[in-house]
């Protein structure tokens, strides 16, 4: 087959990889046969310049009728995209994963710092470290972190430090910034804070302990990937601050406050409980 030309979201042009596409639908946890037959007809329609997002939509498409859970897995990049119009809803999602990591967590708390109060998104300690998280939501997905974020977390961070150390049971602590972001840190960003020490986990960044990856490890699926709910009802759950699948697992009770009537309660379930078996 002749090499073709495809255009990324950025607009950048590229050479279409089977084995990019082979390599995300088996992380679906579609099975073989269902993933040869997906790339096989991806191959057949694909025309010069086709865009990713039209062979992201046909490959979700195919997944979707034949294994819900998977094309929910596929969809796991567009789903975090989906937790706004706010931040809130990331700012939560952030934190359930780092309690899944072990992490004491508080979401949304005022921190005194030295010269003014913060609002922090997120602050989360574990033995000896304590962590100032900001996690800045982006629905833009060419839309990247520069250094101007790291830059101002950073002089919020210090000023918070330097009240945090005045407290006598913080003598053994080891305080860091932490930002977390769906999307991607420009390389400036990256350069800035690995030398004013800030750690950065972004969508795909660093190669271990990227979001992604985190994601996949703790198997904490957001409630905007499911392909059972509609964008409004989903949009309800989220206004609930419900932003797991695993939540609705346990308080199947949520789907009627909602207004999911029960006669796709068994399809919804069916779909949540299929996400934590790939």
């Amino acid at each position: 087959m002749t090499a073709v030309t495809i255009t990324k979201m950025s607009g950048e042009k590229d050479a279409f990889d089977v084995f990019k596409l082979k390599h995300s639908l088996e992380k679906s946890g579609a099975g073989d046969e269902l993933v040869r037959k997906i790339i096989e007809e991806v191959k057949s329609s694909l025309y010069e310049g086709i865009s990713t997002k039209k062979i992201y939509k046909q490959a979700f498409s195919l997944l979707r009728k034949n294994s819900r859970p998977a094309a929910a897995r596929y969809a796991l990049k567009k789903a975090i995209m989906e937790l706004g119009p706010t931040g809130y809803p990331f700012e939560n999602f952030i934190g359930e994963i780092l309690k899944y990591q072990g992490f004491l967590v508080k979401v949304g708390v005022i921190v005194k710092g030295h010269c003014v109060n913060h609002e922090v998104d997120v602050i989360a300690e574990k033995g000896t470290k304590h962590f100032m998280v900001e996690c800045k939501f982006h629905r833009d997905q060419g839309r990247h972190c520069d250094v101007k974020v790291p830059l101002y977390i950073h002089s919020r961070f210090k000023d918070i430090e330097r009240q945090w150390k005045k407290h006598p049971d913080h003598e053994s602590k080891i305080h860091q910034g932490w930002i977390f972001t769906n999307t991607r840190f420009t390389s400036d960003a990256i350069q800035y804070s690995s030398c004013m020490g800030l750690a950065l986990v972004g969508w795909d960044y660093p190669r271990k302990g990227s979001l992604k990856e985190r994601i996949d490890i703790a198997g904490l699926h957001p409630v905007t990937c499911l392909t059972t709910l509609t964008r409004h009802e989903k949009q309800l759950l989220l206004e609930k601050n419900i932003v797991l699948c695993r939540q609705l697992d346990s308080q199947s009770q949520l789907l009627s406050e909602i207004g999911v009537v029960k006669a796709r309660h068994s399809a919804v379930i069916k779909e949540v409980e299929g996400l934590a078996i790939v």
